[in-house]
């Protein structure tokens, strides 16, 4: 395969010298999407319930480019992803998940199904255990269409019949949490830990830390979180050593996960906040016409070339927050390989 994307001196250099050492020799990657481009019907409507940067880094990400990816920037290290899919409202869902499928029995990959709040509970277990999936990917642009954007719920996009079923097989949920206020929303706190307390053998994963992109989206989440003991974090595309910190001091390294939100990873950028907002800094016309992002701004000549790739941003964050917290090796194990090997295999054994 041509390389898939250019690794630069630069991104070899911060590897060499930053991450190299940091990282286990195993690592497991517990948000990965997979898909491929035939998959997905553009719906207008449903477009205006997400961001739209993601989009401009990969039309798709195939099965071969994700494991070419983990080759170009962990030459050294061996990676498994959990895979799922990348849907929206109107697209085929039926081949999506069954290309995951496949694809994690070719390459004995954990996966989940992307699921669909209207499927009865019925359906979801049928589905799930016919195609040996660990348990399911939701979303909240798969939303009741009349339910408007910052008013969507969790149970709007992962309903209790479902919640019920995936209770009783101990079954994985990987959760994007929805609403504007992000991880300190007072009713995505008050549904996570209702989740924690009603389901209390679903493994419920909130990615991105729950969205909280900057030191202004954790308000006293962490101390309303203080009573759950299961729920885990992934820090999936997320850049913020201040989040990272507070997650470290309030969860500790056992319920922390590695993910990387690929393909969106491969972007060249680096984030800062301003006034509560994230912004992705990238390099000039690389990724066509950003102007009207909030969450985008461009730049060029020596500080484009200073740009490496988003994985390795999220990376070093953490690291950073490790060193700041007192995190030891064995800790960093856990996090970016021992807590997904057990996650997974406490649901069927899988993994050595």
């Amino acid at each position: 395969m041509k390389n898939l994307f250019e690794v630069k001196p630069l991104d070899k250099k911060i590897y060499e010298e930053k991450l190299k050492d940091f990282l286990p020799s195993k690592i497991i990657d517990v948000h990965a999407h997979v898909w491929l481009d035939k998959f997905i019907h553009v719906d207008n409507d449903a477009e205006e319930r997400m961001v739209s940067w993601p989009s401009k880094v990969a039309n798709d990400n195939s099965i071969e480019h994700i494991v070419e990816t983990y080759r170009l920037m962990f030459p050294d290290k061996t990676v498994t992803p959990l895979i799922f899919s990348n849907l929206g409202l109107n697209d085929d869902f039926d081949a999506a998940n069954e290309y995951i499928r496949k694809s994690a029995e070719e390459y004995h990959f954990p996966s989940l199904i992307f699921a669909r709040p209207e499927w009865t509970g019925e359906e979801l277990e049928r589905k799930v255990i016919q195609g040996g999936f660990l348990g399911c990917k939701v979303y909240l642009t798969l939303s009741p269409s009349y339910i408007p954007e910052k008013e969507i719920r969790i149970f709007d996009f992962l309903p209790h019949h479902q919640l019920k079923v995936l209770n009783s097989h101990g079954w994985i949920v990987m959760l994007h949490i929805p609403r504007d206020g992000r991880l300190k929303d007072p009713v995505n706190l008050a549904q996570m830990l209702e989740i924690e307390r009603d389901y209390p053998n679903v493994r419920l994963i909130i990615a991105h830390v729950g969205r909280a992109y900057c030191p202004e989206d954790i308000g006293n989440a962490f101390d309303v979180l203080s009573v759950a003991k299961n729920m885990m974090f992934d820090i999936t595309a997320n850049t913020s050593q201040y989040v990272f910190e507070r997650l470290i001091e309030s969860v500790g390294p056992k319920r922390i996960l590695f993910g990387s939100d690929l393909p969106i990873l491969r972007m060249r950028m680096k984030r800062i906040c301003e006034n509560g907002n994230y912004v992705n800094i990238v390099p000039k016309s690389l990724y066509g016409d950003v102007s009207g992002d909030s969450h985008m701004r461009e730049v060029s000549g020596s500080e484009a070339d200073s740009l490496t790739f988003f994985m390795y941003e999220e990376i070093d964050a953490f690291r950073r927050a490790a060193e700041t917290t007192g995190l030891v090796a064995s800790d960093i194990e856990d996090v970016f390989y021992r807590n997904a090997k057990n996650l997974i295999n406490g649901v069927t054994p899988l993994l050595k």
